[in-house]
Parts: C-alpha cells; sequence; structure tokens
C-alpha cells in the first residue's frame, strides 16, 4: 500500500512577475508526496488558470483519487486516476522519484534518457515598460541567454531598449498570445532585427492559423497551442518548435513521448516550466539532452528555493541532487 500526501505551498516571488496576461506576487503549487513505508517520493505541479486548473481543484481530484492511488498505480494509469494535468504532473513524478529510491537508480536511467549535464537556463525579464525592461537587461547582461515577456503595446521599444542594454546576451521573447494576426508580420521583423533567436506563442491559440507556411527568419515556438501528442501534426506547417511543459502534458511520461514525437517530425524543443521551485524543475530537467533551448529558471525568480534546490551557477544549470528528487 501507497501513502498520498498532497499540500497547497505557495512561495513568494522576488518582486512581481508580469507577463501579458497579468502579474503575480507568488507561485501557488501542490506538492504531492508518496510513500511505501521506507521510500518517500515527492512531485510539484503548478494548477494554472490560463487553463482552468486550480489549487483547490488539483487538491480535491487527489483527495477524490487518494483510495486509487494508495491502492498501487503505474505511470500508464495516472491519466485515468486523475483529470487536471497539474495533478497528473505531480503523481507521475513522486511516482518517477518513489521508484528511483525503491530501485537505487537515477530517474534518468530508468526513463532510458540520456544523462543530464549542466546546461545554460533562459533567464527571464518580466513584462515592464522599455525604459524598465532595459534597465532589467542591464542588471541581467552576464547572462548567455535572456527571456523576455512581451505582449502589449510598446513592444518595439522595448527590444530596442534590451538589445542596447545586453549587447552580447541570446534573446528568445515569449509574447503570451499577446500579438495579432494584424501586427505579427511587423513584430517578427522588430525581433529579426535585435537577433532575437525564438519567439513563444505570438498569436492566441485559436487564432493562429496566420503563422501556416508564413515566411520568417526566427524560430516560431507553440507553448498555449501545444500540450500532448494528440494535436502534434496540426502544428506542424504553423510552428517551428514546441514549448514542452510537464504542467500540459501531465507529467514526465508523456512530456518523453512527446518529445520523441516532436523530433520525428523534426519539430525544435523547448523544454519550460511554470513559476515553481526546485522540485517541479527536477523532472523537466531530464528532458535537457533533447532539447534546443531550457527554460527553467523558476527558482532563479524567487525569494527562497526549497532545501537541496537544484544549484545555479548564474544561469549554469546542475543535475538536481537525489535529496530532492530522481
Amino acid at each position: 500500500m501507497l501513502k498520498l500526501g498532497a499540500v497547497a505551498e505557495s512561495w513568494p516571488i522576488a518582486g512581481s512577475f508580469t507577463i501579458s496576461r497579468g502579474s503575480k506576487t507568488a507561485a501557488d503549487v501542490v506538492a504531492v508526496t508518496l510513500s511505501d513505508g521506507t521510500h518517500v517520493g515527492r512531485g510539484e505541479c503548478v494548477p494554472y488558470p490560463r487553463y482552468e486548473e486550480t489549487v483547490p481543484q488539483v487538491l480535491a481530484a487527489l483527495q477524490e483519487a487518494r483510495g486509487r492511488i494508495e491502492a498501487g498505480f503505474g505511470h500508464a494509469d495516472v491519466a485515468a486516476i486523475v483529470k487536471p494535468h497539474a495533478a497528473q504532473n505531480a503523481l507521475d513524478c513522486a511516482l518517477w522519484d518513489l521508484r528511483a529510491k525503491q530501485e537505487g537508480l537515477p530517474a534518468w536511467r530508468l526513463a532510458g534518457l540520456p544523462e543530464p549535464k549542466p546546461t545554460i537556463t533562459a533567464y527571464t525579464l518580466s513584462l515592464d515598460t522599455p525604459e524598465a525592461m532595459g534597465e532589467a537587461a542591464a542588471r541581467a547582461a552576464g547572462r548567455p541567454l535572456l527571456k523576455l515577456k512581451l505582449g502589449r503595446d510598446g513592444d518595439i521599444e522595448r527590444l530596442k531598449a534590451i538589445r542596447a542594454n545586453a549587447p552580447q546576451c541570446r534573446l528568445i521573447v515569449d509574447a503570451n498570445e499577446g500579438w495579432t494576426p494584424d501586427n505579427l508580420a511587423s513584430m517578427l521583423k522588430a525581433c529579426t532585427d535585435v537577433g532575437v533567436e525564438l519567439v513563444e506563442q505570438p498569436l492566441p491559440a485559436g487564432n493562429d492559423e496566420a503563422l501556416r507556411n508564413m515566411p520568417r527568419d526566427v524560430v516560431v515556438c507553440a507553448d498555449e497551442s501545444a500540450h500532448g501528442r494528440t494535436g502534434l501534426d496540426q502544428l506542424v506547417g504553423k510552428y517551428d518548435a514546441i514549448n514542452i511543459k510537464l504542467d500540459k502534458t501531465g507529467g514526465l511520461t508523456e512530456a518523453i513521448a512527446l518529445a520523441r514525437a516532436a523530433q520525428a517530425r523534426k519539430l525544435k524543443i523547448m523544454v519550460g516550466c511554470m513559476l515553481a521551485t526546485s522540485l517541479a524543475m527536477a523532472p523537466a530537467f531530464l528532458l535537457s539532452p533533447l532539447a534546443d533551448f531550457i527554460d527553467l529558471d523558476g527558482p532563479l525568480l524567487l525569494k527562497q528555493d526549497r532545501d537541496s534546490g537544484i544549484r545555479f551557477d548564474g544561469s549554469l544549470m546542475y543535475p538536481p541532487a537525489s535529496e530532492l528528487w530522481g
């Protein structure tokens, strides 16, 4: 028999975090534990209102499924046990962690993945005025890869201010569905002009057909338009890459399958995250050997991370310690 634990936690952000849809001052997560009486596996998820998931909803779903979970389950059963994808993520990752501890093997080996190595993560600049984002870029100019939150009027001025203050940094952009088919071409050109390498979700997920076969000189990546393997074929021709987030796929198991399917379709891969602690980053980091871009900077944006959190040397991110996960 297994023993399930699930609690809501709130981790204050260092300042505030703003995207095109609004601002937040804390990372609200659900932490899950699975115990066999000897070993404890852990997982963490971020219920995301954009996908109509909330912390109370995830906790209720896990509580309702307690009997089924504690009777024992496998990775293939997770989607049938709980419906919210965030709940699936925490449960699936807790099971991977438990199995790693039970078998005395790293989770990456159990999952049949390459051993993850230290790698550069993007560092996110929150959406603000052009002046404020330029100042933030100056402070972060020593980091190799910056991710810029855009998606409101004034984005071209923001791009110019950021590039002027961080001339050596590689840049990627996340518009969070904030652009329109009417300004798409001009915004992509503005990104190309300052050397942006990738633009994430420029258009709303339900209104992105303008991207299909559109000439561009920058990689366009699906985020809100990309979840699991279902619908992946519809992205081909519109997007050049997909952002894989475990809270969208419902855990590491489906994320691995999605990454393999994306590779087969010649789509580039970004491994991304919601705003959360190192416990949420750890399983996602296992996908880093398969990815072209890593965006797992959640802990860097918090006032405080978990004990035994992932080690960051600037933007160089190290594999998680077994004390944390996997």
